[in-house]
């Protein structure tokens, strides 16, 4: 074989394969940058998602405390949120926010409180039902 057909050759395939890597790199980077997006849009999703929750949930759990009869079209709005959760999130904090809506039904169904119960049960747990639910929620975010 003639030195210049091996020199065009070798200089073909160094070009083929400095092309095919620089390919391949912008490829890769373009994949990860992609999937950090992604995933980004999906934690602010689950953000929102949780911080719309709790504060519904807050609002109802006040509630309940006043008053004796609840309205179904209140709770009606924390179940679509927890069925949204069930499509994003982990089982851990979808068993959170049913343990909250299950604490508010049977807060409304117990007596009217005032405030000086109210001041009487702070070391209870039962007082703050959504901090389960945020520390899985955080846990689930923030690892």
């Amino acid at each position: 074989m003639n030195t210049a057909y091996i020199s065009i050759i070798a200089a073909l395939a160094g070009s083929t394969i400095g092309g095919l890597t620089s390919l391949m790199a912008s490829w890769l980077t373009q994949r990860v940058q992609f999937s950090s997006q992604v995933r980004a849009s999906q934690m602010s999703r689950r953000e929102e998602l949780y911080k719309g929750f709790i504060e519904e949930a807050s609002k109802w759990y006040a509630d309940a405390y006043e008053h004796d009869a609840p309205k179904v079209s209140n709770l009606v709005g924390l179940y679509a949120m927890v069925s949204r959760m069930r499509v994003l999130s982990s089982p851990e904090v979808v068993e959170n926010a049913d343990m909250v809506v299950r604490i508010i039904i049977e807060t409304y169904l117990a007596p009217n409180k005032t405030f000086n119960d109210v001041t009487e049960i702070l070391d209870d747990k039962a007082i703050n039902p959504l901090r389960t639910f945020s520390m899985a929620c955080r846990e689930e975010l923030w690892g």
